[in-house]
């Protein structure tokens, strides 16, 4: 492939140019040759995805604060340019230079959703990168994978040289450090792969061996190198504050998913959802400071000009000093045409207080999130949020002018029944019963009930991790159940009922938990043109099911399977601080719908507070 970049006249024959030429506003300008570290970060999907992720925000602005480092972007060219650049070999190249992707030192892909593999091999191939790690040279950039896919990494292990194993905050700085050092002595590439083992947090899948029973179960996992650690340990931020943050975001020109300044205002969550794996991979929680949130409020408005505020955490309702910030953001930043967006929050008091007073709220819908639909399986799925509390605050939400509710579910949760799953239009149905309650002078008209359902996915370091799919017939078949019941709720027509593609899910739950056999599955659905495949309109499911066959493998062993405690899964060589023994005691509770008190009630000892911070280090065991 040449290394020409994209001419004027290639640009007017795709679709959105503007996710090629780069140069937005507070993109970092560098000259190339005067750092000594060139470093592609990469979001596997189609720019307007990726410019919306913070991770990549945060990165980009810690590496580029580097005098000795440049931090440029790549994303997956859209499926109009990259039929271009094959037919035209032409190399993928960043948006800052125009340099292609293969002249770098490092390429840095985050690992947002398992259904985005098969872009990272598009990536690497458009870049001319050999696909599979162990045909690299030292004149190919190494390539880092992060994020959460990456707690486990063995499915697309064969295609990655490093994964950082934690949050990217931390040990970059001691990466290049190491890499410069190698080059500058003569390092083979071999060599710099084992010294960056060294570092905490760096797992090299090239240096351990992995075997299988006939069963296909996991035999054994082991370092095939003397001196490469056994455990990888996830790496953490700790001082919340000190980290880095992005006060001047880059700006696209045209419209992304999430077009606003984003202000993570917490990390990790004190809930314990047994089916939530962020929810156990980010602890401890973590705040920040109020005062320093309202420095980043005032600094990033002014910096980039949006015109709404959103409020990053896993549940921003626990933030301790949310009233105080939010009133600030109200009384200080709103009176400048900025609108405020507020996720997570749980409908009480304060919530509706805010909501009243944020501009255009009104036109939009209050979000519920039970999960599922009888108070017994959300018991099972430790959700703590009952019946009760969900008529409470949609009551004081409809009497407050409010008329449209959104619920969220998931089918397939472990133990569930076909009484679990005809709970959720009960639950919607009494909702909308209560809302009638209301004397008719007092409604905002009828009420409006939209409930979606996903299917569950057993995700790896989840009490849940253990637990089987259902197959996506029988999935469909529950969500069809769930979809004639409610339209039979002939009292409220205005209750809608949509759910995912089953499809899609069954393949999610097999990479969420396979292992390195499933790196030639990839390889070969990408090779007969899967791309793209979280979306819909290019999602093919026959072309993976393919894939399995050529490959011997059955898509039901690592969905349908319920694994034993004991058994060895191939993330276990990770420890994210929360105890495996934790995940099982959290799964047997479920199986008996106990239910866990969240981490400020009550500390479950679930490990985490060996990080030295958070809720459970604070005294309150």
């Amino acid at each position: 492939m040449t290394t020409l970049a994209l001419s004027d006249e290639i640009l007017m024959e795709i679709e959105k140019p503007a996710r090629y030429i780069g140069n937005e506003v507070n993109m970092v300008r560098k000259d190339p040759a005067e750092v000594e570290i060139r470093f592609c970060m990469c979001f596997p999907d189609v720019y307007e995805i990726g410019m919306s992720h913070l991770g990549i925000q945060i990165l980009y602005d810690m590496i580029n604060k580097r005098e000795d480092a440049y931090c440029e972007r790549v994303y997956s060219p859209w499926p109009d340019l990259d039929r271009i650049m094959r037919e035209r070999n032409i190399l993928l190249f960043s948006l800052e230079t125009q340099t292609p992707v293969r002249e770098f030192d490092f390429l840095g892909i985050t690992l947002q959703y398992e259904m985005c593999y098969t872009n990272i091999l598009q990536v690497l191939e458009l870049s001319g990168i050999p696909i599979w790690a162990k045909d690299r040279t030292l004149e190919d950039p190494i390539v880092f994978g992060g994020g959460p896919c990456s707690y486990n990494p063995e499915p697309i292990a064969d295609f990655f040289d490093v994964f950082y194993i934690g949050e990217g905050e931390t040990r970059y700085h001691d990466v290049f450090e190491l890499y410069k050092s190698a080059r500058a002595q003569g390092a083979s590439r071999e060599e710099i792969l084992y010294r960056i083992s060294q570092i905490p947090g760096m797992y090299v899948p090239s240096l351990y061996e992995v075997s299988y029973h006939e069963d296909g179960t996991l035999a054994s996992f082991e370092p095939g190198q003397e001196g490469v650690p056994k455990t990888v340990v996830k790496e953490i931020v700790m001082d919340f504050d000190k980290v880095p943050y992005p006060e001047k975001p880059l700006v696209p020109y045209i419209r992304v998913t999430q077009d606003r300044v984003t202000l993570e205002i917490m990390r990790g969550c004190i809930r314990g959802c047994r089916f939530c794996q962020a929810g156990m991979i980010y602890r401890p929680t973590r705040q920040k400071d109020v005062e320093l949130l309202k420095r980043y409020a005032r600094s990033m408005v002014k910096a980039t000009g949006h015109e709404e505020i959103s409020l990053s955490s896993l549940s921003s309702s626990d933030y301790e000093c949310l009233k105080e910030f939010i009133y600030f953001l109200i009384d200080e930043i709103s009176n400048d045409d900025v609108n405020i967006s507020l996720p997570s929050l749980r409908i009480d008091a304060f919530s509706l207080d805010v909501m009243k007073r944020v501009q255009d709220i009104k036109k939009s819908s209050l979000t519920f999130a039970p999960e599922a639909g009888t108070q017994r399986l959300r018991d099972v799925i430790n959700k703590g949020l009952t019946e009760e509390v969900i008529l409470n605050g949609a009551m004081q939400a409809f009497r407050g002018g409010w008329n449209k509710v959104k619920f969220y579910f998931m089918l397939g949760l472990p133990m569930e029944t076909e009484e679990d799953a005809e709970g959720i239009p009960k639950l919607c149905e009494t909702v909308a019963e209560a809302y009638y309650t209301i004397p008719k002078e007092e409604r905002n008209g009828k009420v409006s009930i939209t409930a979606s359902a996903s299917f569950f996915v057993p995700k790896p370091f989840t009490p849940f991790q253990w637990a089987p799919m259902l197959d996506p017939e029988t999935y469909r078949d529950r969500a069809r159940h769930v979809k004639d019941t409610f339209r039979k709720q002939l009292n409220f027509k205005s209750m809608k009922f949509t759910y995912h593609e089953t499809d899609v899910s069954a393949l999610e739950g097999v990479f969420a938990r396979g292992d390195r056999r499933l790196s030639r599955v990839i390889y070969d659905a990408y090779a007969s043109g899967c791309i793209f495949d979280a979306w819909t309109e290019f999602f093919d499911y026959e072309k993976w099911l393919s894939a399995f066959e050529k490959n011997g493998l059955s898509m039901s062993f690592y969905t349908t399977r319920e694994r034993e405690v004991d058994e060895l899964l191939p993330w276990d060589f990770i420890d994210i601080g929360v105890t495996k023994r934790f995940l099982a005691a959290e799964w047997e509770r479920a199986k008996q719908g106990i239910v866990t008190p969240n981490c400020r009630e009550q500390c479950s000892g679930c490990g985490a507070a060996r990080f030295g911070g958070g809720v459970c280090f604070e005294g309150k065991s």
